[in-house]
């Protein structure tokens, strides 16, 4: 599955892994931490979820431009993984004596996820050539890094939760991530330097990364497009984000409590599922490519926002048959089969939104346009949170129904789009 790809790749596989294994350890118990230590409402856990989610991903704006004008990506990733560190660490401080700690904590992790997040997305894009036909499926990859982490992270956090007896442990253990992360990204830094604008050189494709030039047309076309797909996957991003706030809370109060599957384990199941989906969809993209019939970027996307639809009509079903009574009453089969659907949409959609910015993206903006694509998800994680707090005022299976509604009309807009999008990754 490695064969055509640049080494820096698993340079950047593994810093990202450890790093979405501290943010993922943190966010399995989040809301669990604000529901039962905190003894915080539904509707203020809501609100908080969703701020903290929508400026974890907004910031990578910010990170995008300091990298873009001042930094370079490399050195910008190491001042946020450190401060990252120190945010998880403030964290595990924090308690119901100690309010503004958590506030503090919450403030300086999104600061240091703004400057890695989008820049990290940048460098893999950077290491393949102008036009290569294995950038979609290097981001795949790379998207494997970062559900490793995340499927390592919830059963870290239940194992120090049952230990310590507390979920201040997860978040010294997200600090901990952070610093392994750190230390993979600076050992190797040769295999990726030459991505790395500040060196102003990408040997693989033999010329600058910022010497590249487009007409004002072109340049408006593709951002433009860029900015139809942020819009759109919005709404992808405040269904797909319910995984740690409705669908934990319907692990919590609807499904039954077994003694080796508690609510914040089932955020383990999407990142399984990555894991092992991923070089099947490689695979059948690969396939599809030789026979000069692989989807483009966009319609990827479409079908990626159609997939986890379906995946929510299953909640739906789960609710109307049983689910609304928050009675644990129903079977972990239907947020299994949940995870299962929605991981074949996220697999088509998330990773080919980070190779379309790539591609499409004009080299000289193009860690702020990759901050843009955070940015969308920013939204989406904000309305993830808002909408999550009416999970307790609304019959499930409408909370979940008006989310599968947003999703279909969401995929009928880009097919609308679509040849306009396609036109814009033309020499891509």
């Amino acid at each position: 599955m490695l064969k055509n790809h640049p080494k820096g790749l698993m340079v950047l596989f593994f810093t990202e892994m450890w790093e979405r294994f501290g943010f993922y350890t943190m966010l399995a118990v989040f809301t669990l931490y604000m529901d039962e230590t905190l003894g915080w409402t539904d509707v203020f856990k809501g609100q908080v979820y969703g701020w903290f989610l929508g400026l974890v991903y907004f910031t990578p704006i910010a990170g995008g431009w300091v990298a873009d004008r001042f930094l370079g990506y490399r050195k910008t990733i190491i001042l946020g993984a450190v401060i990252l560190s120190i945010g998880y660490a403030l964290l595990a401080l924090s308690g119901p004596d100690f309010i503004s700690i958590f506030y503090v904590a919450l403030f300086v992790m999104v600061i240091g996820n703004g400057l890695f997040k989008a820049n990290i997305s940048v460098l893999v894009g950077n290491l393949y050539k102008t036009g290569s036909p294995y950038k979609d499926a290097g981001y795949n990859i790379f998207y494997m890094g970062i559900n490793l982490g995340a499927f390592i992270a919830p059963l870290a956090a239940t194992w120090l939760h049952d230990y310590f007896g507390n979920y201040n442990s997860a978040f010294a253990a997200a600090s901990f991530g952070m610093i392994m992360s750190l230390i993979v990204f600076e050992i190797w830094k040769k295999n990726y330097s030459h991505g790395d604008q500040i060196n102003n050189k990408d040997v693989n494709a033999g010329k600058t990364v910022t010497d590249e030039k487009l007409s004002p047309e072109i340049e408006r076309a593709r951002i433009g497009a860029l900015l139809t797909i942020f819009a759109i996957v919005i709404f992808f991003w405040m269904s797909f984000h319910q995984n740690g706030f409705a669908l934990t809370l319907f692990a919590q109060r609807s499904t039954v409590i077994l003694d080796w599957l508690k609510p914040e384990t089932y955020q383990t199941f999407n990142p399984l599922f990555i894991l092992l989906l991923t070089p099947l969809v490689v695979a059948f993209w690969n396939w599809l490519r030789k026979r000069d019939k692989e989807p483009s970027t966009p319609a990827k996307i479409g079908l990626g926002m159609f997939i986890s639809g379906l995946a929510l009509v299953i909640m739906v079903v789960a609710s109307w048959v049983g689910g609304n009574a928050d009675a644990n009453n129903m079977s972990p089969a239907w947020l299994i089969s949940t995870y299962f659907v929605i991981t074949f949409g996220e697999l088509c959609l998330s990773p080919m939104g980070l190779s379309f910015v790539s591609k499409v993206a004009p080299a000289r903006m193009r860690g702020i346009m990759m901050g843009g694509w955070f940015g969308a998800t920013a939204i989406g994680n904000y309305l993830s949170g808002f909408f999550g707090g009416f999970y307790n005022t609304l019959p499930h299976h409408l909370f979940f129904g008006f989310l599968v509604l947003l999703l279909f009309l969401s995929a009928f807009i880009l097919r609308v789009f679509l040849k306009r999008l396609k036109m814009a990754t033309a020499g891509t």
